[in-house]
C-alpha cells in the first residue's frame, strides 16, 4: 500500500458538468456548471452552485425555474463557450434549439440528450456562491440514449469536469454494480 500524499484543498472529485438553463430579464440564458449534485431522492432534488456574479442566478431568483441540461462531448465547445462569456453580453440562447416542457422559465437544449426541468425549492446563501435546490419535475431524453426506458450513460457520455487542471473528460468502463457487489462481504456477518 502506497503512503499518502497531503494535497491542497482546491482539489476536488470529477464532477458533471450541466448547461444551467434560466429565463433573465426576459430572455433565455444558459451558463456551464459543474458543481452539481444529487440532494434528494423523494422528491428527486438537485443542488447547483453558481457564483454570485453568474446572470443566470438572477434568472433563477425571478422565475423560481431553472433547467440542468446534460451534453455529450459533441457539445463540448459550446458548453465550455457558454462558461465563458456572460449571458449579460452575449444571447446565448441563439446558439442551441430551445424547447421548453411543463415548466415555465426552465429552458432546454434540444441537441443535449439528457434535460432535466427543475422548480426552486431553496437558494442557500455561501461566500461566493448560492446553493440552488431544484426539484426535477421532469426529464427529457434522446430515444437513443435510453436503456430499459432509462437513460444510459455509456450512450450519451455525460461530460466531467476536473479541477484544477481544468479538463474534460467522459466516463470510462462500467466496474460493478452497485448495491450488490459488496454483498459478498456480508455473508460472514451476524444478523
Amino acid at each position: 500500500m502506497s503512503d499518502k500524499v497531503r494535497l491542497d484543498a482546491e482539489i476536488l472529485p470529477p464532477m458533471p458538468v450541466v448547461l444551467a438553463g434560466a429565463v433573465v430579464e426576459g430572455r433565455v440564458n444558459f451558463m456551464a456548471a459543474a458543481w452539481v449534485t444529487r440532494v434528494g431522492h423523494k422528491p428527486p432534488m438537485i443542488g447547483v452552485s453558481i457564483n454570485h456574479r453568474q446572470h443566470t442566478g438572477k434568472g433563477i431568483r425571478e422565475n423560481g425555474a431553472f433547467s440542468l441540461c446534460l451534453p455529450g462531448p459533441d457539445l463540448v465547445e459550446l458548453t465550455d463557450y457558454c462558461g465563458l462569456v456572460s449571458g449579460r453580453n452575449v444571447d446565448k440562447s441563439a446558439l442551441f434549439d430551445v424547447f421548453y416542457g411543463d415548466t415555465p422559465h426552465a429552458p432546454m437544449i434540444r441537441q443535449c440528450p439528457l434535460c432535466l426541468e427543475m422548480a426552486l425549492v431553496q437558494a442557500v446563501g455561501l461566500p461566493h456562491h448560492t446553493f440552488f435546490i431544484g426539484e426535477i419535475k421532469a426529464g427529457w431524453a434522446d430515444a437513443e440514449i435510453l436503456s430499459n426506458g432509462r437513460p444510459d450513460v455509456e450512450k450519451y457520455k455525460p461530460l466531467l469536469l476536473t479541477m484544477p487542471d481544468n479538463r474534460y473528460w467522459t466516463l470510462g468502463e462500467h466496474v460493478a454494480e452497485a448495491w450488490s457487489v459488496g454483498k459478498k462481504r456480508r455473508k460472514g456477518e451476524a444478523s
